[in-house]
């Protein structure tokens, strides 16, 4: 994936699986790779991935339950 350079990677990546949400790719109850996966799915830092959920979950769209994982809304 090519990341605009006028804009947040995070917010990016966000974007991009909040689109795979509403395409039904993640469906309802889905769980997200976990951190360390998504940095290398995406190609970033685990840290830009970790925003990504962050902003997923501050929409609503995502859900994350400690020691389980992060599920789809």
């Amino acid at each position: 994936m090519e990341y605009e350079p006028t804009r947040y990677v995070w917010e990016q990546v966000a974007e991009a699986v909040a689109a795979e949400i509403s395409s039904g790719k993640l469906p309802k109850g889905a769980r997200l790779p976990g951190v360390a996966n998504m940095a290398a799915q995406y190609g970033v830092a685990p840290a830009t991935a970790r925003r990504a959920v962050r902003e997923l979950r501050e929409r609503g769209l995502v859900k994350t339950l400690p020691n389980k994982g992060t599920f789809v809304l």
